[in-house]
Formats: structure tokens, sequence, C-alpha cells
């Protein structure tokens, strides 16, 4: 299925089932595991580090997975923002 979204005034066009990247910014590395595993635990995900902020007090991740429809995509993003451990997700 595919469906077109705006997103910052461009239109993006998705194709479902698709590969989906969120960048989760945290405290420390094991906020970010352990969120993953929490929210992703049925899913097969890759989480792989991206950036520390330069003072180094924040520390993000990229979380991957197979997304099937734009409910899904909405559901981890909302429910990785909304889980203790993390601090932004992007």
């Amino acid at each position: 299925m595919a469906i077109t979204c705006e997103i910052n005034g461009q239109q993006l066009q998705l194709e479902y089932p698709c590969s989906w990247c969120y960048k989760v910014v945290a405290f420390e590395r094991a906020g970010i595991e352990i969120a993953a595993m929490e929210v992703c635990s049925q899913r097969i995900y890759s989480l792989k580090p991206s950036k520390a902020s330069s003072s180094g007090k924040y520390i993000s991740m990229n979380l991957e997975l197979l997304v099937h429809n734009e409910d899904e995509r909405t559901y981890f993003y909302e429910t990785l923002k909304a889980h203790p451990h993390i601090k932004m997700v992007l």
C-alpha cells in the first residue's frame, strides 16, 4: 500500500511495508536499549550507535524496524517518545 504524507512542507511517498529508522535520544545507551527492547519486543529491529552531544550529556542511536502501515509507524514513534528512558525521538 502506498501513502503520501507531508513532512516539513515536502511530500513523502511511502510504500508499506517499509523499513523505518527512528533516531532515539537519551541520557545513556542502556536507556535506549531498554526502551527498544520493551517497545519493539515482538519485532526484529536493529539498534546502531549514532552520535553523542558535544557536552556528552545525550547519546543518540538509530533504531530501524519494518513497519506495515502508517498507524504502526506512528505507534512506534509515540510509544518510544513516551518511554521514561527516552528524551526525544526524531
